[in-house]
């Protein structure tokens, strides 16, 4: 069994050529003292490129040439660490965990040091940023953990370190998910840590995007649900309030992601409330979609979409305020009763007929619901246009009840925050359907209040609605 570890090319390259010598480039070491390590070993072959072959197109390669070495058997206790060297082997100095100065939560390829100021590339770069994960060997994470290292989220000059947070039975999935992020070579991607304890993972984090949730089985009440989970999303909050960054940015997408993030936000007093985001993205997306099928355009005509509420089968989808081609969506989609019934329906139980055609939940389009939920706050809104998201009601403009986590009309600056969009229309049909979502958010509240420190927990929810993801 091998375990990879990369090395930093730091010195000039020869033409191009296959060699069996000892390695000819400078290797930067998490080590004490920085060294040159002199690999005669016939355990390695190395690979030399020419100056063309490093060219922008190909950067990976500038920097994360590998090296297989034996990998030690690891302890029993599911712990932060960093894969480790044979002894049997010449190899560069490893961690030393007792040194403070060293980073011992490392995984792998990620516990050796780079250089940025030696790559022409990295120069204009921006501050790295730590993202923590919750739920990081799950099917969702699966696909957005790759989306984050590539780029595609915080841009192509965001360099990311990557926090994964799992669970003891997780955790050699956990390793399968790090090995896997190794072998990708990210160039943007300069660190990442695995572990089960939120304290450690969450140390200094600038996002924190909490996935991990218990799914609700058979016969299993939405108040049995809300308290198992809620207990996840105190601990979470608790461990964010600790040791993460005084301005980190967190989304719940852990179900019932509203309550969740109302529970984590107030368990983390020393974030800002607003900082919190419960995920409704992906319903938004799936609303633009149908609008767009049944006006007979492309989705990116459709804009100003809206969901109201709870992630529950009361969510309301807001057509109202929504266009096409700039165009009020009742003005070029003139059945009303398609819009009132069947569209709404439609949004509301998507998740569920996707399991029914799938077999299972939807993980890829989850995963890309939150990179458009991040990227929504880190770019600046188009003009005229908003997105949705689940924020903490206080201070918000449309009579809604206060001290919830409710989805709403949104616009950013690019900043990472956001503010209410004020330019919205109501009809009765609108304000009765946001109603009755908001009374089973307010339900769901006193449901966890000995989550959020409220008092003793009153749950009478007024009908035991399902998750757009639950059958």
């Amino acid at each position: 069994m091998t375990s990879v570890m990369h090395i930093d090319l730091i010195s000039s390259v020869s033409p191009s050529k296959t060699s069996t010598h000892p390695f000819p480039f400078q290797l930067i070491l998490h080590s004490a003292s920085m060294a040159v390590a002199d690999l005669k070993s016939p355990y390695y072959t190395t690979t030399e490129f020419s100056n063309s072959n490093l060219s922008s197109s190909s950067a990976r390669l500038s920097y994360n040439r590998c090296l297989s070495f034996r990998h030690l058997a690891r302890s029993p206790a599911p712990l932060i660490r960093c894969s480790v060297t044979s002894d049997q082997i010449q190899a560069p100095v490893g961690i030393d965990a007792n040194d403070p100065k060293q980073k011992p939560e490392c995984y792998g390829v990620f516990c050796l040091t780079y250089d940025l100021k030696a790559e022409e590339e990295t120069k204009s770069w921006k501050k790295m940023i730590n993202v923590a994960v919750s739920g990081a060997a799950g099917m969702i994470s699966n696909h957005l953990l790759f989306k984050l290292a590539s780029g595609e989220v915080f841009g192509p000059d965001q360099p990311i370190a990557l926090k994964l947070l799992g669970s003891e039975r997780s955790f050699g999935a956990l390793e399968g998910v790090a090995m896997e992020l190794e072998d990708s070579l990210y160039p943007l991607l300069r660190e990442v840590s695995i572990g089960i304890d939120p304290y450690e993972v969450f140390e200094d984090a600038d996002w924190a995007l909490l996935i991990g949730a218990k799914p609700r089985g058979p016969g299993m009440e939405r108040a049995d649900l809300l308290d198992i989970n809620g207990q996840i999303f105190a601990e979470q909050g608790k461990a964010l309030n600790a040791v993460a960054s005084p301005n980190v940015k967190v989304m719940v997408v852990g179900n019932p992601c509203n309550t969740n993030a109302l529970i984590c936000l107030k368990n983390a007093p020393n974030i800002p409330a607003k900082n919190f985001h419960a995920l409704t993205r992906l319903d938004e997306n799936r609303a633009k979609c149908q609008l767009a099928l049944k006006a007979g355009v492309f989705y990116d005509k459709v804009s100003n979409v809206t969901i109201w509420g709870n992630h529950s089968t009361t969510q309301v989808p807001d057509f109202l305020n929504a266009k096409i081609h700039g165009i009020p969506v009742p003005e070029v989609i003139k059945d009303r009763k398609w819009l009132e019934e069947d569209f709404t329906q439609m949004v509301q139980t998507r998740g569920g007929a996707l399991i029914k055609k799938w077999g299972r939940s939807s993980a890829a389009s989850t995963a890309v619901s939150v990179v458009d939920a991040i990227r929504s706050l880190v770019t600046p809104t188009p003009e005229g246009d908003w997105f949705s998201t689940g924020v903490y009601t206080n201070g918000n403009p449309y009579g809604i009840a206060e001290g919830i986590v409710f989805s709403m009309p949104c616009r950013s600056n690019g900043d990472g925050d956001y503010e209410f969009v004020k330019d919205v229309i109501f009809d009765d049909y609108l304000r009765k359907k946001i109603k009755k979502s908001e009374d089973e958010l307010l339900a769901e509240k006193k449901c966890v209040a000995h989550l959020t420190g409220e008092g003793i927990a009153v749950c009478d929810l007024p009908e035991d609605t399902m998750l757009p993801g639950e059958v």
